[in-house]
């Protein structure tokens, strides 16, 4: 039996999403954050035509708050670090299996207890069988198209504060061991000042087999356009089909360039999810992504305080296959 992951697009039975928890990591903006992810969940949910939606709170009181956001969800209690669980959950695999990897936040900045073995907990809760490999891997690190082909950056899966004992041969010979890889396709580096070293994720997505959609620059000045077009020629060069999304251009907060994008998209059953940012960039995008799915809802919602953690809707969820 295939060990591959089916691809995003695939039937689910449930999707995981981690609620904000912890009001020191979150401040001010953790009430905000939190109703951003309790629209993202019901639009998900979609009156029952989605998923079911297990909200994963890591206290009793934020999931007391969950159940008064979000009747329809599935509340699971379980302690955690952050609600980022497409990094620190299991990727389930067509066989039925919950794979684990090690995880150590993000090459060391971010180590908060319950990270590293929410992954396991959750499996078992779900009553999955569960391996855990012998390798730093992050969920958001990789994207697949369901035939074998996966995609993913040398900035993170390279990086010496991952994995520094192995090369990208011995990547890729673990990638086809724990998740039935039959070709990597290598990016070079995610968007600037992406904390996590470059998650594909926040940089392309497979939209289909062997489809993958990636930002286009939003002008000459855009901070990413040398990383866009670098990530492009790559894709390409694979023999891959590109699809261009607009981007939002360079984003900054406080002084500093943040990783905002439209590529953090979520796909569900009934609907798929993109995060928006009150920019002028942000019908487009919407209209764009939508094309992508036409037998699907497309909800344009804002995600400016979930994004103050960190990151966006795709990187607090992951699916459980059907």
């Amino acid at each position: 039996m295939s060990i591959i992951p089916p691809p995003e697009w695939a039937p689910h039975k449930a999707m995981w999403i981690g609620f904000p928890s912890h009001p020191d990591l979150w401040e001010d903006d953790l009430a905000p954050a939190q109703a951003e992810v309790a629209a993202m969940a019901k639009a998900l949910w979609a009156e029952g035509e989605g998923e079911e939606i297990w909200l994963v709170a890591a206290t009793e009181e934020a999931a007391a708050t969950a159940r008064d956001m979000a009747p329809f969800a599935k509340v699971v209690v379980e302690p955690f670090g952050d609600v980022w669980l497409r990094d620190t959950g299991p990727v389930l695999r067509s066989d039925g299996r919950a794979q684990g990897f090690g995880f150590n936040g993000w090459g060391g900045k971010y180590e908060l207890e319950g990270d590293d073995s929410i992954g396991e907990r959750l499996a078992a809760a779900a009553g999955l069988p569960y391996d855990k490999a012998d390798w730093i891997l992050e969920g958001g690190a990789i994207d697949g198209d369901g035939t074998g082909t996966f995609i993913t950056t040398e900035q993170c899966l390279l990086n010496p504060n991952r994995n520094p004992g192995l090369s990208r041969e011995d990547i890729e010979a673990r990638l086809k061991r724990d998740l039935g890889a039959t070709r990597i396709v290598w990016l070079g580096d995610g968007l600037a000042n992406d904390h996590t070293d470059g998650h594909v994720d926040n940089l392309a997505r497979f939209v289909a087999p062997g489809r993958v959609a990636i930002p286009e620059p939003a002008g000459p000045d855009d901070v990413n356009a040398d990383i866009y077009g670098d990530a492009a020629m790559r894709l390409l060069d694979a023999e891959l089909e590109v699809v261009a999304i607009p981007s939002l251009g360079t984003q900054a907060a406080d002084g500093e360039i943040i990783p905002a994008s439209y590529m953090n998209f979520l796909i569900g059953n009934a609907a798929v999810i993109v995060p928006i940012y009150g920019a002028e960039s942000d019908l487009a995008a919407i209209e764009a992504i939508g094309g992508l799915f036409p037998d699907k809802r497309i909800h344009g919602l804002r995600a400016d305080h979930v994004l103050t953690g960190g990151g966006s809707f795709h990187c607090i969820s992951q699916q459980v296959p059907q």
